[in-house]
């Protein structure tokens, strides 16, 4: 993950409330074993008719869409399962943020742990960047800025909450494990004092398994 404060481009409007993650990553996209190719799943069934042809008035269809790093979506963004291949594949896809006033609980911690970045908006605000969105003549264009937590259009300035964690995850290019890597020192502290503490505990499991390997072989 690279560190940056700033987002900005065009924006994809999205109006649809409760837009699941099945929906975002459909299941048939979910059977490999690792992350590659998921960015074909996402939005599938919005994206393509029952014949596999693209839906052209489908809005991540259109040409003046097809790079837009910003999804304005509806209330209650990501709700349902719990799959993490939705946000990877809407990363894989190019979006770097989506702008709702809710997202699912799941869906929210995914993200952000991974540095998607989700944003909170009042619903009086998302009303008016989907009117912007609506009345304007070329694809609206909007910048988010994390450090100040502010989401800035041409019909003006919406503030966004975001816990000092997420914030600096994302400002400081931080997945999950790189913001636990900062407090190495302190976990390793905490382990040595544990073990001086609870010394019957330490390395149970390999101790465990080494006598088990020395019983004989059952008749």
């Amino acid at each position: 993950m690279s560190k940056s404060s700033i987002i900005e481009g065009i924006v994809a409007p999205l109006p649809i409330a409760n837009l699941d993650t099945d929906q975002i990553m459909p299941k048939q996209f979910l059977r490999g074993i690792d992350k590659a190719g998921l960015d074909r799943g996402v939005l599938y069934d919005l994206r393509f008719d029952g014949q596999g042809h693209p839906r052209e008035d489908f809005v991540l269809n259109q040409p003046e869409f097809a790079q837009a790093p910003i999804i304005l979506g509806g209330a209650n963004f990501g709700c349902g399962s719990s799959r993490e291949h939705a946000v990877w594949g809407l990363q894989q896809f190019g979006v770097r943020a989506v702008i709702a006033s809710s997202f699912g609980e799941i869906f929210y911690s995914n993200a952000m742990n991974n540095g998607l970045m989700l944003v909170t908006v009042s619903e009086e605000d998302l009303r008016r960047l989907f009117a912007e969105a609506a009345s304007s003549p070329s694809p609206m264009h909007v910048r988010v800025d994390v450090e100040h937590l502010e989401v800035s259009s041409a019909t003006g300035t919406a503030r966004f909450a975001l816990s000092d964690r997420h914030r600096r995850m994302f400002m400081d290019g931080l997945d999950m494990l790189g913001a636990s890597l900062l407090h190495l020192s302190s976990i390793k502290a905490f382990a040595s004092r544990w073990q001086a503490e609870n010394p019957w505990l330490k390395d149970l499991a390999s101790t465990a398994r080494i006598r088990i390997d020395r019983l004989p072989d059952a008749p």
